[in-house]
């Protein structure tokens, strides 16, 4: 079983950063291609970003490109998400997950989630 856990998240002003993490548990973390979504209340989930298994390959939807960087460190079965330039449109849940194709933006295709982390960018 894979088990996700997010945090990072919070409350900031219009132009900070935030770095969420996101801990995924069991042995099987560097298999796995990773992905961040985001849902603002009301609105359905949307794909982020997304990382490679290996880490070489990443993708981002047009809207955080430039301002957001994925990584991640298989020794420590860790996913990150380093947000620049926040504005207050970036206002969501977010929510890591794991599958097999990294730039799919299809919540449907990813496996495994995580319960989210709540990041409120203030104008």
């Amino acid at each position: 079983q894979v088990q996700l856990v997010e945090s990072g998240g919070g409350l900031v002003q219009a132009g900070g950063s935030l770095r969420l993490s996101c801990v995924v548990s069991g042995r099987t973390f560097r298999t796995y291609a990773m992905g961040w979504f985001r849902q603002a209340p009301g609105k359905e989930r949307n794909f982020v970003c997304g990382i490679s298994d290996s880490g070489g390959s990443t993708y981002y939807t047009v809207s955080v490109k430039g301002r957001f960087t994925i990584s991640r460190d298989n020794a420590k079965n860790t996913l990150y998400l380093q947000m620049n330039g926040l504005k207050p449109e970036d206002t969501a849940v977010y929510y890591c997950a794991a599958g097999r194709y990294y730039a799919s933006g299809r919540p449907s295709d990813w496996n495994y989630w995580g319960h989210g982390t709540q990041v409120t960018v203030s104008s």
